[in-house]
């Protein structure tokens, strides 16, 4: 088995969904979190807030200087994130399809380097 990042490309522009929506996502995205559980290849999942709530810790010269902002600005951030466990890289594609139908937002699907036992 393979451990696999499920990353959630969130545009920088545009208004986030009506409440009425965005509960919907919820409920799709707890039930796609339900089924990878039941599954066995849940690891880990969870939202991030805002690039602009991020802090960077550098190292530099021997030391670690800490500034505000994101490490780069750009059109999409990283909102969220699932990794999960499976066999192959179809498999975990697979389940970024279903993540993307969920979330409603582009899903990038990368390996981690390695194997995971299990």
């Amino acid at each position: 088995m393979k451990h696999y990042l499920l990353s959630v490309v969130t545009p920088t522009d545009g208004e986030p969904p009506a409440p009425e929506v965005l509960e919907g996502i919820m409920r799709n995205v707890g039930v796609f979190h339900q089924e990878l559980q039941e599954a066995g290849a849940w690891v880990f999942a969870g939202g991030l807030h805002a690039p602009s709530t991020a802090t960077m810790v550098r190292p530099k010269d021997g030391a670690t200087p800490i500034t505000d902002g994101p490490y780069a600005e750009g059109k999409e951030y990283l909102g969220g994130l699932c990794i999960i466990k499976a066999p192959d890289l179809d498999a975990a594609l697979d389940w970024g399809r279903k993540a993307a139908r969920a979330i409603t937002l582009p899903v990038e699907v990368r390996p981690f380097e390695g194997e995971v036992e299990g």
